[in-house]
């Protein structure tokens, strides 16, 4: 009887644990924080396969049985096809196209293995390893007008969405690894969201709101949702049918009259790490590969140095693999000959150069400053590394952190406002200030070559700059660029103290100028009142001079005052 007890007892907990999982999945499933930890955990167990600490293990021989992987791709292949005018269209496109077609899915070789297996992993359709194929040509190092980058085209927002790393030493939109289990998480957002692969291949697109918008349309209206059915833009309704045509030549490409380069099924790279700092030619040449081939694998690596304290993934052809280990681990000199420098004030990169003794065109390549900029400080820098820190790996929290900000190299300049008091040329002030008449029209915002009396003119000149003395403009107030306004006088008003009114809006507008900055004095302000003293006298002049005289302003014109006032 016990023994009988005992095996209701184990049947139970059996029972018990066999349902847990599946509540854990509709947990996980209502979750989306799970369900970026499940796919996080999803790709970790696929790329284990492939991945090799060179620090600690060795690299396997990873065979599989199948040797053709495109023959994998077919009998994934699990999305409804689409049968349309388009989808012809587009075949015949890449049909008349032999050399694209191979150049491309050439180029694919060395990525496809790798998503096919995140793709099966996650019981998603095969299609989706084509996908870059419509998006990018299988290029990571693809950039869209529209700023979008990698394979599968993220932009910055939604790379960030999909924690793609952006920084000064990496842009994981162009990692192969990392774009790929942001791309296939995006994509299986979309299809939990509307149910149909090729509603969420729209949405990958134009974006889901687009779609949900769309269909909310065609709903409102009593018309089917199905995307054929949706008003979308051009791109959109030719994005499925490139995917599908794609899709028609793998699946019989003698048809059309072409051949697809033969692919092993088997990874064609592997992941190494490692916790060094390693510039990216000493990786490429201890792979026994050149630098371009190298970064075709790993455009994620914005620098000449792969950070350790990143704990970088670098992907090695899969017959390379082993000849780095075996290099790695032989080698003697220094794995990288770059460090970095904070910069601690605002200066050219030939200052800085030769302040820390590098020389100036190797620091703005290497950095890619673009000539004619200066570094704002807490800049940093990568710059080669000195005698006396060869051993020293940049920091993680370098790593995490730096950042390169950069502004023209230009003169500080404040901006200054003149009451022009008698009519001239535009040509003339520019003559008179020392500034193209271009860059009086821009800072004014019109086209006239002419001024009138009373016109206020913008006008941006050097810091420290004397401004003429003739007679004419009446300076009215200045402000440091990056600062406030350096306060000139509390008021100053026009020669004639009659205000204009304004037939359209019926409100009334009295030629006075308030600075109303807290600033104080400074030199520039002294220099206008004694700038205006030359010209003609106003009735009321800038009352920095004296309090007196600001008094004196000040009761002088009541009348304007409160005009001024009821204007606003």
């Amino acid at each position: 009887m016990r023994f009988i007890f005992s095996a209701l007892l184990v049947l139970m907990l059996a029972a018990c644990a066999s349902q847990g999982p599946t509540t854990n999945s509709n947990t996980t499933a209502s979750n989306p924080a799970s369900q970026q930890a499940v796919a996080d955990a999803l790709r970790k167990t696929s790329a284990a396969k492939e991945t090799i600490d060179v620090d600690q293990g060795s690299v396997d021989q990873l065979t599989t049985p199948d040797p053709d992987l495109w023959g994998r791709i077919r009998r994934g292949f699990q999305m409804p096809d689409l049968q349309s005018d388009l989808v012809d269209m587009q075949v015949n496109w890449y049909a008349q196209r032999p050399d694209y077609v191979q150049r491309m899915t050439e180029r694919s070789q060395k990525y496809l293995y790798h998503i096919v297996e995140e793709l099966e992993q996650r019981h998603m359709p095969t299609e989706l390893a084509l996908l870059p194929f419509i998006e990018s040509a299988y290029n990571p190092q693809a950039l869209s007008v529209a700023k979008a980058a990698g394979m599968w085209q993220f932009v910055p927002d939604t790379g960030r969405t999909y924690n793609l790393k952006q920084n000064m030493w990496q842009d994981e939109r162009r990692d192969v690894l990392a774009s790929t289990s942001a791309a296939l998480d995006y994509l299986s957002r979309l299809h939990d969201m509307f149910g149909d692969w090729q509603l969420a291949l729209a949405a990958y697109n134009w974006g889901e709101g687009n779609v949900q918008r769309a269909i909310a349309r065609n709903e409102a209206a009593g018309l089917p949702t199905d995307y054929q059915d949706l008003r979308m833009p051009n791109e959109t309704r030719n994005y499925v049918p490139k995917l599908q045509a794609v899709k028609n030549i793998v699946m019989n490409p003698q048809a059309y009259g072409l051949t697809l380069p033969s692919i092993p099924n088997h990874p064609y790279f592997v992941t190494v790490t490692t916790a060094h700092d390693m510039d990216v030619d000493v990786a490429a040449r201890l792979a026994n590969m050149t630098p371009d081939e190298f970064r075709s694998l790993n455009p994620s690596f914005k620098k000449p140095v792969i950070l350790g304290a990143t704990q970088p993934q670098i992907l090695l052809p899969f017959d390379n693999a082993s000849a780095f280990e075996h290099n790695l681990k032989a080698y003697t000199g220094n794995l990288s000959s770059w460090t970095t420098y904070t910069v601690t004030e605002r200066a050219a990169p030939a200052t800085i150069a030769q302040k820390i003794g590098v020389d100036p065109d190797t620091l703005m390549e290497v950095n890619k400053i673009p000539a004619g900029m200066r570094l704002k400080p807490g800049s940093t820098i990568v710059v080669p590394r000195s005698d006396d820190n060869d051993d020293e790996d940049i920091s993680a929290d370098v790593a995490e952190s730096a950042v390169l900000a950069m502004e023209p190299d230009v003169p500080d300049t404040r901006k200054m406002l003149i009451r022009v008091r008698r009519n001239q040329t535009m040509a003339a002030l520019a003559v008179r200030y020392g500034v193209s008449v271009g860059q009086l029209k821009a800072w004014n915002r019109t086209h006239r070559d002419r001024v009138a009396p009373g016109q206020v003119i913008v006008l941006h000149v050097p810091v420290g700059k004397a401004l003429p003395s003739e007679p004419g403009p009446e300076r009215i107030a200045a402000s440091v660029q990056g600062g406030g306004v350096e306060r000139i006088g509390t008021r100053v008003t026009d020669t004639k103290g009659d205000s204009r009114y304004d037939k359209k809006s019926g409100r009334g507008h009295a030629e006075v100028v308030k600075v109303s900055d807290s600033a104080g004095k400074g030199k520039s302000g002294s220099s206008s009142a004694s700038g205006a003293s030359k010209g003609k006298t106003s009735k009321a002049t800038a009352a920095d001079t004296s309090s007196k005289s600001s008094k004196a302003a000040a009761t002088s014109r009541p009348k304007t005052a409160a005009k001024a006032k009821k204007g606003k």
